[in-house]
Parts: structure tokens; sequence; C-alpha cells
């Protein structure tokens, strides 16, 4: 396991708390181990926020949750998961040192407002910061409910501390062009911040040139298994959730970025965004936002 110090040097470089920092590290392995078991490791399908940041961008926000579509109904079961997760723990324990008391991996299976299974996930862990009292944990969302569309896609995840294996680390991950299709739906079904973010992010992004049609025709396929219309910016303004989602933008996205844009300079681009997804104009390449210290601007996601 890497040392404290190593932690808060990565901590001043980037600009955000230890504890920030210390999870994005605690994430690397979970999904080193993930990809190791034998059960998990082809039926698991990494996606949402925390796969942007670790499998595609590594200057991104600092997303802190683990998201999955599992390909088998029986991964959706409390035993089945507590027992995995335990040979998982016991795993990451003997590569790296990080230690998840067996008590701290706890499971709850939920009906979903769709009327399918999905599963929230919470596991304790105890990392270089060592902290006293109550042990910080990270949160998983799993289903088997989600249509998955394209063929998904092993990807290496970046991990840029000290003890990084010499094989590097994989993760089997949603297609870019479904990420993007992704994003969309759910700021269409729930306008949260970071989809909002997400979004606008994937689309003004430069090094990453996704199948237009794809992107289209897999939204398309994931709001009708949903039971939703494909979005529109008319809708999106019109929503009443739009209130909630500006004065939360601060507040849900703040302590994952060194510098936060505003919200209207990401609002304001959502129709380039529909206009660009609709073939009624070109992707506009958007000068990028300032780097920040610390970013590893060399490193690209792998071919």
């Amino acid at each position: 396991m890497i040392g404290k110090q190593e932690i808060m040097n990565f901590s001043r470089e980037f600009g955000l708390r230890p504890d920030i920092i210390e999870k994005d590290y605690v994430l690397g392995w979970l999904l080193a181990g993930i990809f190791n078991h034998s059960a998990l490791k082809m039926k698991w399908v990494f996606k949402g926020g925390t796969c942007l940041k670790k499998c595609f961008f590594e200057t991104y926000r600092f997303s802190e949750d683990l998201d999955f579509t599992v390909v088998d109904p029986e991964h959706i079961r409390e035993e089945f998961l507590k027992n995995a997760f335990a040979e998982i723990a016991a795993w990451v324990y003997e590569q790296c040192g990080i230690a998840i008391p067996r008590d701290a991996i706890r499971f709850e299976v939920y009906e979903n407002p769709h009327g399918g299974h999905s599963v929230e996930g919470r596991i304790e862990y105890r990392g270089p910061m060592q902290q006293r009292g109550s042990l910080p944990r990270i949160k998983l969302d799993i289903t088997d409910d989600e249509a998955l569309v394209l063929e998904p896609i092993i990807c290496k995840v970046h991990h840029p501390y000290s003890d990084s294996p010499a094989e590097g680390i994989q993760a089997q991950c949603y297609a870019y062009e479904e990420l993007f299709a992704e994003k969309i739906r759910a700021l269409a079904e729930r306008e949260r911040p970071r989809d909002l973010y997400d979004v606008i992010h994937l689309h003004r992004h430069s090094d990453i040139n996704p199948d237009r049609s794809l992107v289209a025709t897999t939204l398309d396929a994931k709001c009708r298994f949903k039971g939703i219309d494909v979005p529109t910016v008319a809708v999106l303004e019109n929503k009443p959730e739009r209130v909630e989602l500006e004065s939360e933008w601060a507040n849900m996205l703040a302590h994952q970025l060194p510098v936060l844009p505003p919200f209207d300079q990401f609002w304001q681009e959502l129709p380039q965004v529909f206009a660009w997804l609709s073939g009624d104009a070109a992707k506009i390449e958007s000068t990028p936002y300032p780097a920040q210290a610390g970013e590893d601007l060399a490193w690209r996601p792998p071919s």
C-alpha cells in the first residue's frame, strides 16, 4: 500500500481533499479485484462517471461510486455478492494492504422504479490515511435491468499511484458511444448535476470523436427499454428538476474538481449537443477548460 505522504502529494497537486484522492486510489484496486475475479470478470460491465474518469479521461472529475451492469441475473443476490466481495477483499489485501473488513461489506437488493432488480452496495475500507473512528466507504450500484446495446470493451484503468501492478489494471467497460448515450438518457430521467457535467464534457472533448449515428441509435434503444421518449432540449428546459439541478450544481460537484466551471456555461451548451446528435451541426471542437496543476496531460485512453 502506498503511504499517506503520497496521498498528500497528489492532494496538493490536484487541489482536492486527501480523502477524495484516497478513495480514487482504493477504487483502482477494487476494479483490479473485480476484473481478477473469475465469476465477475466478463459478466460485469463498468459504466458511469467513474468509468469515464478511470478508463477514458484522466483529466476529469473525481467520481466516487462504481456503477455496473451485470449480464447474469444470478449476480443480483445478496449472498452471492457478499461471498464474491469477501474473496475480492482478501485478494486486494494480499496485493496492496488495503483492508476491507468482511462485516463492512453490505449489499441491499431492491426493486427499482422500472420493476426490475438492482443492488446498492456499501464497502468500507482502511487505506493509507488510516482514519480513526468510522471507516470511509465506497458505494456500488449494480443492475441487470439495463439495455446493453453495444459490445463491451476492455480498457486500461488509469491508476497513477506508485504501487500500480506491473501489468496494469483492466476493466470491462461500456463502449464510449454507449457511455455517451447512457449519460444523455440519465440526464433526461433525473437531471442531476453530474449527468449534465458529463454530457457536456463528452461532447466537447477533442481526444475522442464518437460515431454520432451510433450514439443516437443507442440512445433510442435505451429510451425504448426504459419506456421514455428520446429527450430534446425543450423537454429538459421545461422539467421541474431544472431549478434543483442549478441549485445543487456546486454542492454535488465542487469537491470532485479543483475548479468548478459555472452552471450556465454548461447548460448553455446543451443545444449544441442535441444539434450534433440530430445531425444538424458538426461536433464543435471547443477549447478545453484550463488544465489544473498535476494533471497528466500526456496520458490518453488505450486504442
